[in-house]
């Protein structure tokens, strides 16, 4: 199992990889459209053959679900039992990189057993690397990782919200009458986990992530003290086990505003 010297190691593997693979071709490379209509670049790849090679060279017994592998060859790791494997998101905020936008990350998460053991979410442009292990805390850098104090009502928020992937009439409701103090939306979904986690935004919500987008983030935000998880409705139960399908993602950084955002994210549903 993978203890606190396995996650240093795998800290330095993910961020030197970053930094030649990622930053060496940052702004200066074209993209190509997916047959989902999302991006891709040389630089996706790259960052994917190389932490695939490494990973085995260091951990043989671990297998690896990529963002870029084929759907088929995602599906039949993912149906292996009882299977430890890593999950990895090799660039994620691709739109952003190929834009020049400084907002990326690498996720990677290791799950054994469909739980997630271990997770790094690396930031090569703010050289900020979140990660966590289960039951043990999270940390940003080499300092441990703890939700600050939150606010006490949704109207002194600062929210996190995709409203590409969102139901139209609950767009509508939070452009007409948003409950929070401002909203963002950076374009990276392992760094929004991240961000909840240290209290940069105190409320989250996204309206469609693939495993390897939440997978490590999610690891980071549980074990910082902060609280959510991923529903397949907007007014169904937490679900668990894992999943190559969409889930919504919901989040805050306490258990009371989680329960404040729920109610007004039902109500806005109704219009």
């Amino acid at each position: 199992m993978i203890g606190t010297g396995d996650l240093d190691a795998i800290r330095q593997l993910v961020k030197v990889a970053a930094r030649e693979e990622l930053m060496a071709r940052f702004a200066a490379v074209s993209a190509d459209t997916k047959a989902d209509g999302s991006l891709i670049t040389a630089a996706d790849l790259a960052m994917q053959h190389r932490l695939q090679r490494e990973l085995a060279a260091r951990w043989p017994e671990y297998a690896l679900l990529g963002e870029e592998m084929a759907v088929d060859e995602q599906q039949r790791l993912l149906a292996s039992p009882g299977r430890a494997l890593w999950c990895l998101d090799p660039l994620d905020g691709t739109s952003n990189f190929a834009a020049g936008i400084p907002f990326f990350a690498v996720s990677l998460a290791l799950i054994v057993d469909g739980v997630t053991q271990a997770a790094v979410v690396y930031d090569p442009a703010r050289d900020e690397c979140f990660s966590a292990l289960h039951g043990q805390g999270a940390w940003l850098n080499d300092r441990r990782l703890s939700t600050p104090e939150s606010p006490a009502t949704l109207a002194e928020c600062m929210a996190m919200v995709d409203l590409k992937r969102l139901p139209a009439m609950l767009v509508r409701s939070l452009a007409e009458r948003p409950p929070y103090r401002s909203q963002r939306s950076f374009g990276s979904v392992a760094l929004d986990w991240c961000w909840v986690a240290c209290g940069r935004c105190q409320v989250y919500l996204h309206g469609g992530q693939k495993l390897w987008d939440y997978a490590a983030g999610q690891l980071v935000l549980a074990e910082s003290g902060a609280v959510g998880g991923l529903l397949d409705d907007y007014r169904g139960e937490w679900l668990s086990g894992l999943s190559l399908s969409p889930r919504i993602a919901m989040a805050a950084t306490d258990e009371q505003l989680l329960a404040q955002w729920r109610d007004w994210v039902a109500a806005g549903l109704a219009g």
